[in-house]
């Protein structure tokens, strides 16, 4: 397990509590469902990996069963993170087709309660594969056996997988980095999610400078 996980390893921490702000934001500041989320980003390397893997831990931590699916079918690193097998993962379910034996892909990781399934074999086609009846399929049978599903996805510019995702979930997460994400990017990222009718849930603002609230911050709409 890597150290990113500061949810588990540094529990305490400033970015911890960060992390379980943004938790407390997403269950009470909607009536709406919003069992399954979407973690997306502008460009790559804004830390929405970071922020999906410690978000999932954290609602792990209250002790309902939580889902982490890595959607990034194509440099996903969920199975890095929990140190899980990527033999088998999200992009073999989804070829699988019917009569899936979900038990085969979900992984259990070192904290109670939070189970992954990572991105497995890079496939030729991966926003087919998410645009298909067994995505749909999949994302159906899950709700019903989860308490909350978290998709860490691609980043949104440049590539049609995660807006594909967002319209499987309830709501979208932005993730951008301070001094890193251009504006026009993350003004781009929003209307294309916009366009597509998804709900987003807020931004979460990674990396920012050091203040008594540590490196992360997060605000929504």
């Amino acid at each position: 397990m890597k150290d990113e996980l500061v949810i588990f390893t540094r529990p305490k921490s400033n970015i911890s509590e960060d992390i379980r702000t943004i938790r407390t934001n997403l269950q009470f500041t909607s009536a709406e469902e919003s069992k399954v989320l979407l973690v997306t980003s502008s460009v790559p390397g804004e830390g929405k990996s970071f922020i999906s893997s410690n978000l999932a831990a954290a609602f792990a931590q209250t002790g309902e069963p939580t889902l982490l699916i890595d959607s990034d079918l194509r440099l996903g690193r969920v199975h890095k993170i929990f140190g899980v097998s990527n033999k088998i993962g999200l992009s073999n379910l989804l070829v699988d087709g019917d009569n899936v034996d979900y038990a085969a892909y979900v992984k259990k990781t070192d904290i109670p309660d939070l189970y992954v399934i990572p991105r497995g074999t890079v496939p030729p086609n991966p926003s087919e594969l998410l645009n298909s009846t067994n995505a749909k399929r999949a994302v159906e049978f899950l709700r019903g056996n989860f308490q909350h599903i978290i998709f860490d996805g691609v980043p949104i510019n440049g590539l049609p997988d995660s807006l594909i995702v967002a319209g499987l979930v309830d709501r979208v997460i932005i993730v951008s980095s301070a001094n890193y994400t251009k504006i026009d990017e993350l003004e781009d990222t929003k209307k294309a999610l916009e366009k597509i009718d998804a709900n987003i849930a807020g931004v979460v603002v990674n990396r920012t400078s050091q203040t008594k609230r540590g490196k992360y911050s997060n605000y929504y709409e």
